[in-house]
């Protein structure tokens, strides 16, 4: 979790022989049109410094064209910029605040770090982010308390429910979300490889 181990593992990636790299998993709505369970397909990511990166544009769109006719997910791939922080962004005041700032659909903690390796080494990157909390929600205190080290401590979380029990409902909404965005990427993967489309012959 987080963007330094995301450009560690990218990098290992890459020494490993990769030739192209999806930046898969779970993101945060800042549109508030975006429910939870909806895929995000970003046309660009962008960094804390503001820094933008375009996601490979032919590899995305066969992506996106193969997921609308796709029935289980119930609504279409969501685009345009996804936002990459240090910190996950906790309340819907907030949320508001970087949507107004930025223009960005949705905010994930990994993708910037892991599009920037990309670039570095000339390979392809895009993005395959499904929404877990929307727009309209803010983390349970709880839960964002037991991941800030860049991974999730289950003890501070239980420690944090058993102070503020108040959280418990907002957790299991947060659960309902998670189990349908987990389903929407399961989708995703059914519809095979996530290989980058091959290039067009050049005629001789």
């Amino acid at each position: 979790m987080g963007p330094g181990a995301a450009a560690i593992a990218a990098r290992r990636l890459i020494e490993a022989g990769a030739t192209s790299l999806v930046s898969w998993g779970l993101a945060g709505g800042l549109d508030p049109d975006l429910p939870a369970g909806t895929v995000c397909l970003p046309r660009e990511v962008i960094a804390e410094d503001g820094s933008r990166l375009a996601t490979a544009g032919s590899w995305r769109e066969t992506l996106a064209a193969a997921l609308e006719h796709s029935p289980p997910l119930g609504h279409p791939p969501g685009s345009g910029s996804l936002i990459t922080v240090a910190q996950a962004i906790d309340t819907a005041d907030a949320k508001s605040a970087v949507r107004r700032e930025t223009g960005a659909c949705a905010v994930d903690m990994e993708s910037s770090a892991i599009a920037q390796v990309a670039r570095v080494h000339g390979v392809p990157f895009i993005a395959v982010r499904v929404i877990v909390d929307t727009a309209g929600d803010s983390l349970p205190p709880a839960v964002t308390g037991a991941t800030r080290a860049g991974q999730v401590r289950l003890m501070r979380l239980m420690v944090g429910l058993i102070r503020s029990p108040v959280e418990v409902a907002s957790l299991l909404r947060l659960a309902r979300r998670y189990r349908a965005a987990l389903r929407a990427l399961k989708t995703v993967a059914r519809l095979g490889p996530l290989q980058p489309p091959l290039p067009s012959r050049v005629p001789v």
